[in-house]
């Protein structure tokens, strides 16, 4: 099947390890999908007396997620958490109340960090708000991957073979749970579910 996938990266930061991660996801994708960067950081805060009139990087956001199929969040931790920004964009597209843009769109959340729980923590937390927004989440294979230098170049060759099939593998599961998905959930793209 071809899938036209979202990916939203939690860092803001242009040198993120984690933006180097999603150009490694990218490259290993299956060849049909159509990966597309959904981006947030010029997302103003959010706030509730805008529901009327969305700003326009507000809108952006809704538009672009409405033409998606699925979703991947690839994040940093910080503080035990996801970064501020990545929770931002997550409030400006599950509302106004009625126009969740993620209600009934597949979900997978991958991170990495230099520590060793390469961010075990903050993903649970994606998880619990995913939950709470209707989406669909593959909940395995879990990736947390610890950072090390070299292990991804700048252009998102994994030069570690190991880690290279456990991300290949990564993105097909991905593919087989959307397609799974999809067999109860027909695709419905730019329609908007609360």
């Amino acid at each position: 099947m071809t899938f036209t996938v979202g990916y939203l990266i939690g860092s803001l930061s242009a040198a993120s390890i984690n933006r180097i991660l999603a150009r490694a996801l990218v490259r290993l994708a299956p060849p049909e999908w159509n990966m597309v960067e959904i981006p947030i950081k010029d997302l103003p805060l959010y706030n509730r007396d805008l529901d009327g009139d969305y700003p326009p990087e507000a809108r952006a956001l809704k538009d672009t997620l409405a033409n998606v199929d699925s979703v991947l969040f690839v994040t940093p931790e910080y503080n035990r958490d996801i970064p501020g920004s990545l929770k931002n964009a997550i409030d400006w597209a599950s509302r106004p109340w009625g126009q969740n843009s993620f209600a009934r769109k597949p979900s997978a959340v991958i991170g990495t960090s230099p520590g060793k729980i390469g961010t075990a923590v903050a993903q649970q937390n994606l998880r619990s708000i995913l939950s709470f927004c209707n989406s669909p989440q593959m909940n395995a294979p879990e990736a947390y991957i610890q950072f090390t230098p070299g292990l991804i170049t700048e252009d998102g060759e994994v030069t570690d073979e190991t880690t290279e099939m456990f991300l290949r593998e990564f993105m097909e599961q991905f593919e087989q749970f959307m397609e799974r998905v999809f067999m109860v959930l027909p695709r419905a793209s730019g329609e908007l579910s609360s």
